[in-house]
């Protein structure tokens, strides 16, 4: 709205520079960029971003099983886990030597996360495996898929407004510069005369 304003106060004005016009019609370039360009920006990655997590989403679960671990014992002392989500889930969870049977037939053996307060030999928890029984964490869901497409594209959105914005007073501490250097000059050829009668000032 300020750059529609500035327009029109610098339209007919005498006074008006040809800096004060091209600051009005960058401001309104600014703007509409950010009203026309960014929802597209940030529409366009929501859905690309959603289409690749559902992709995943569908290779995991393809790739991955759900089978039944029989606990054996219960494991002490959890290793430390500095990332904040899994260290998370770990603590909602007990540590256990288990086995279970891989998806190929195999017996598979091993320490693994059980959702078990208190784990007793021979309680029976569920965990994923891929093709060969390998442990793996539970499958992304659709609705976290969904939630991190929201993110991407409100994050995607938000950086495009930074960059219009940037952009626009780069452009604007350029064009000051250029005033105050001309002004300079001016004042260079007009000082040493300044007050004098005479003079033209």
């Amino acid at each position: 709205m300020r750059a529609i304003v500035g327009l029109w106060r610098w339209r007919h004005n005498p006074l008006r520079r040809g800096t004060d016009l091209a600051e009005a019609w960058l401001a309104l370039a600014a703007l509409v960029l950010i009203v026309v360009a960014v929802p597209v920006i940030g529409t366009l990655t929501t859905d690309l971003s959603r289409d690749a997590l559902l992709t995943s989403v569908r290779e995991q679960r393809e790739a991955r099983h759900a089978i039944v671990g029989t606990v054996l014992r219960r494991v002490s002392s959890p290793p430390l886990d500095p990332d904040p989500e899994t260290s998370s889930a770990r603590d909602a969870h007990s540590r256990v030597l288990a086995r279970w049977t891989a998806p190929d037939g195999t017996d598979r053996s091993g320490v693994v996360m059980a959702r078990l307060n208190t784990p007793r030999p021979g309680d029976h928890f569920k965990l994923w495996t891929d093709e060969r029984g390998h442990v793996v964490g539970r499958p992304l869901d659709t609705a976290t898929a969904t939630t991190h497409a929201a993110l991407a594209g409100f994050g995607a959105a938000t950086a495009s407004v930074a960059l219009i914005e940037g952009t626009r007073r780069i452009v604007l501490w350029r064009v000051e510069r250029g005033r105050f250097a001309r002004l300079d000059q001016a004042w260079a050829k007009a000082g040493p005369d300044w007050g004098r009668t005479g003079a033209g000032s």
